[in-house]
């Protein structure tokens, strides 16, 4: 990654990129987070008030207008739920409607929980239950799954049938900087999604703190790719509202990656932010021949990046267009940040996730909760008073995870899950989740490492791993593979690629073929994944049945061992989902079955149904009396893990393959 004395340099150097050539950067200044987002936003819209606010399509809103919407939602609100701080719900396409109603819920006092129509009605009863939420409020588009969703329980009101007499002017409602602005849900370890309750100070401090990274200026047009119920949605938003410029909602749902960049060039995008997976699908439709000559910033957040979405940004992107990464949680909002051009050196090892954020201390701590070494790898906690309130109607997890400071002052620390190392200048590198930190035949095994090396193999687009119970007591790992082009990759090959970058534990027990990830705000949705079942995985060739009584004994061994339902005498051992334990479990009832003594390395040197089946058949004359049997077994059976990848991956001089 460079020196690191002089790496501090390098990203101021390249942060001056980040000035708008045309534009004229304020400074969002500490003393501005005192306030609530109303009021910062009210101060915008004198200051710019017909400037374009927000466009979506045709449909395009001036400072003025956007102001004028909002007010009158949040006197509607009003009206149905008098004054006072309580969760309104927010259920809208993405697109204007709901950035209006969002502002409309913050100026009449109280704090939204969005809604994404397109999610899951359970997962959107879930939030409604937990929230608590008395209002949905929603346009004529969504009334009918709004009333559907009321339960008798609370009101649905659309914006659409708001009376264009009523009073447009602001409220002039006072609300504290303390108060809550709004209740983000995130993904759950327990599989319902949790509450992260944010105040308008945190927010605005977080608007504060991106602004000034990114030089935002009045002349910025940012895009908003991001789903309106997610924290990154928030952050695009006050970027631009908070600040004077404009703001482009774009439905990748509906229009499709393929119409991004002409979309970017028309309406020129400066500032372009999206989820790494999303970023690879765009990156990959370009012809080479797309220039965005208004693009200065290209960011991209909420998921890892990789070696190769800094190789998709060199090749893709002018030098002009700075890329941006940063590591952040609902629950800090932004921990580290960085901004790179095309002379960044990609770490080997690891994510590059930047430098602490201003206003956050970041500890690397031990199981025991002491600070590691240096160079050490640790658990990340993030200490701060810029944190968020806690979780809603959470206390217990609230209290584990945002820690109170030992000597009593406002700072508190949270502990983010994830796993870093520290690099001498403070540049922080991400290892991982520790939740994807799975136990595999005894060993811990990193998931996001196995994924990064899929992502290497180049004909890989896009590639998950998941952890399953095989059977009780015994964990597989099943990868999922996006392909680039066709046909895929055979999975002797992502096997053989991957036994030169892993070791034999961390090799995916089988692969499923996708023609694409189940995405949820561009991330990859874990629990949608297809649970693989006992079917032969896909090699790329017919079944070939068993032609002997050999063959069939031992592809019932097989599949016994495996856990499928068929195999086929030319299947590969390894590309089924064979391993260094369930080798020794085949030649354990290969020598029960047939008395002959097969060592472990011939699974290696002959790893089909039909070779280990002609060397049975050419050597079933030398028969192993009961004592050897029951030595061999004894000794086999006994093995390690480790010494059985040991003797699996020694090819000793053995030309038969049985002794």
């Amino acid at each position: 990654m460079g020196d690191p004395s002089s790496r501090m340099q390098e990203q101021e150097a390249i942060r001056a990129k980040c000035f708008h050539p045309t534009g004229t950067f304020v400074e969002f200044k500490k003393e501005e987070i005192e306030q609530s987002i109303p009021e910062r936003f009210e101060k915008m819209v004198r200051q710019y008030t017909e400037r374009l606010a927000v466009k979506m399509g045709d449909r395009a809103l001036r400072y003025d207008q956007l102001n004028q919407a909002a007010n009158r939602i949040a006197r509607l609100i009003l009206e149905k739920r008098g004054p006072g701080s309580e969760p309104i719900a927010v259920l809208f396409e993405h697109g204007i409607d709901g950035i209006a109603a969002i502002f409309g819920v913050l100026k009449a006092g109280k704090f939204y929980v969005a809604l994404d129509p397109s999610f899951p009605e359970r997962r959107i009863n879930y939030i409604l239950d937990d929230s608590e939420a008395p209002l949905i409020v929603t346009n004529h588009r969504n009334l009918a799954l709004a009333r559907k969703l009321t339960n008798d329980q609370r009101l649905a009101l659309s914006i659409d049938d708001i009376d264009q007499t009523v009073s447009s002017d602001n409220l002039g409602l006072f609300v504290y900087p303390e108060n809550p602005c709004a209740i983000i849900y995130t993904s759950g370890s327990t599989g319902e999604p949790k509450g992260v309750l944010e105040t308008h100070r945190y927010r605005l401090y977080e608007t504060m703190i991106r602004t000034n990274e990114a030089l935002v200026c009045p002349d910025d047009r940012l895009s908003l790719l991001h789903s309106v119920t997610f924290a990154s949605a928030l952050v695009n938003l006050t970027q631009a509202l908070l600040n004077g410029a404009s703001l482009f909602p774009f439905d990748i749902k509906s229009k499709g990656v393929d119409s991004l960049s002409k979309w970017l060039r028309a309406e020129q995008i400066t500032i372009l932010h999206m989820p790494p997976i999303l970023f690879r699908q765009f990156a990959q439709s370009l012809s080479g021949e797309d220039k965005f000559p208004n693009l200065r910033v290209v960011h991209l957040s909420g998921a890892p990046i990789t070696a190769r979405d800094f190789d998709l940004y060199r090749r893709t992107f002018s030098p002009d267009a700075v890329f941006a990464f940063h590591m952040g949680a609902t629950e800090t909002a932004l921990i580290c940040s960085a901004v790179t051009d095309h002379t960044f050196s990609f770490p080997k090892d690891g994510v590059p996730v930047g430098y602490p954020a201003k206003g956050k201390q970041i500890l690397l701590l031990n199981d025991k909760g002491e600070e590691v070494g240096s160079g050490e790898v640790g658990e990340i906690a993030v200490k701060s008073v810029w944190l968020a309130a806690g979780y809603w109607r959470n206390p217990q997890l609230t209290k584990a995870k945002f820690l109170p400071d030992p000597s009593g002052c406002d700072e508190r620390t949270y502990l983010t899950g994830d796993l870093g190392r520290m690099l001498p200048d403070g540049f922080l590198i991400h290892l991982g989740r520790k939740d994807f930190m799975v136990k595999i035949r005894g060993y811990r095994v990193d998931i996001s490492e196995i994924e990064r090396a899929l992502l290497g193999h180049d004909q890989v687009k896009e590639a998950g791993v998941v952890a399953w119970d095989h059977e009780p007591g015994e964990t597989c790992l099943v990868a999922y593979v996006v392909p680039r082009g066709s046909p895929p990759p055979t999975i002797h090959r992502l096997n053989e690629f991957l036994r030169t970058k892993l070791p034999d534990y961390m090799i995916p027990s089988s692969f499923m073929f996708l023609e694409s990830f189940p995405l949820t705000n561009g991330k990859l949705d874990r629990s949608a994944l297809p649970k693989p079942g006992k079917s032969r995985p896909e090699l790329g060739a017919p079944v070939v049945p068993p032609r002997t009584p050999v063959e069939e004994q031992l592809a019932e061994i097989w599949a016994e061992v495996l856990s499928l339902d068929q195999v086929g005498i030319h299947d590969n051992f390894f590309d089924l989902g064979g391993h260094s334990l369930a080798a020794t479990r085949v030649v354990s009832q290969v020598i029960k079955r047939f008395q002959l003594e097969i060592p472990l390395q011939s699974l290696f040197q002959s790893p089909t149904v039909a070779e280990i089946a002609a060397v049975i058949t050419e050597h079933q004359g030398k028969k192993l009396g009961e004592d050897d049997l029951h030595r061999i077994l004894t000794e086999l059976e006994s093995l390690s893990d480790e010494e059985a990848q040991r003797l699996l991956s020694e090819q000793k001089t053995n030309p038969t393959g049985v002794k």
